[in-house]
């Protein structure tokens, strides 16, 4: 994907923000744990922060939050949902916060977006002294035989390569490095896994589905057409087909230190 394609991808998430705000999942609190274990403090910079999905989980654990989101009808929301966290319009390639000003920076759900070329050195500039950058991504545990059903049912538009436990380990690997050479800003990536999961009925699957990038971006008889062979296939389930049911995933998470 290119640069234009990539920022395509990335703005296309404010025309469903309600949407958003109300399908997509939170974050497993022991996956989040473990990003911030290596951090000196408690403040945190929640980079690309959405809705506030992974702010919340932050301010359940007692961190000291800063959002920054560049997408108003994004930021809208998360200001609506958590009036008492500082929430900035900004991005990863431009922070509106200060030097050595925080001492982890998360991201859940959208490192991917990130410029890294430019990001990382801003992201090393508001970090402390061996500050953490982490980021976090729900994937849909295809261990179970009808998330993988699902997956091949509903095309990588959906359900993509990160958005698995198969291949997210790999795409997610170097997604703290420029993808275009350069200086590395950060340390030796670790990566872990936690147990998740979300109670959806088909409707609210099919509905958060349909808040992916590439659902989005689809041609509308197109983007019609997956989400109706979608629902089929969650009308054919024993496990989907009658009210509500606990989608297996996992928080998998990306973890490197300041140099």
């Amino acid at each position: 994907m290119d640069r234009d394609e990539l920022l395509l991808h990335a703005s296309s998430f404010g025309a469903a923000a309600v949407a958003y705000d109300e399908h997509r999942p939170d974050y497993a609190q022991a996956a989040v744990r473990w990003a911030l274990k290596p951090a000196p403090g408690p403040r945190v910079l929640d980079l690309g922060a959405g809705t506030g999905k992974l702010t919340s989980t932050l301010v359940t654990l007692g961190a000291e939050v800063i959002a920054v989101e560049p997408d108003p009808a994004m930021l809208t929301e998360l200001r609506r949902s958590l009036p008492d966290v500082r929430a900035l319009s900004g991005s990863a390639e431009a922070i509106p916060l200060p030097d050595a000003s925080v001492d982890a920076v998360l991201a859940g759900n959208a490192m991917h977006w990130f410029d890294m070329a430019v990001a990382g050195p801003e992201i090393a500039r508001v970090l402390a002294p061996n500050g953490v950058l982490a980021g976090l991504w729900n994937v849909m545990d295809d261990g179970a035989e009808w998330v993988a059903g699902l997956a091949r049912v509903s095309g990588t538009a959906a359900i993509g390569p990160r958005d698995t436990p198969t291949s997210w380990r790999a795409e997610t690997a170097d997604m703290h490095l420029p993808k275009c050479g350069g200086a590395a800003r950060f340390g030796s990536p670790e990566q872990a896994e936690f147990p998740h999961g979300q109670r959806r009925t088909a409707d609210s699957l099919v509905a958060t589905l349909a808040t992916r990038a590439g659902m989005l971006l689809m041609p509308e008889q197109e983007r019609d057409a997956t989400l109706a062979r979608i629902r089929a296939f969650l009308a054919h389930r024993p496990e989907t087909a009658r009210g509500e049911f606990t989608l297996p995933m996992l928080t998998g998470v990306l973890r490197v230190g300041r140099l």
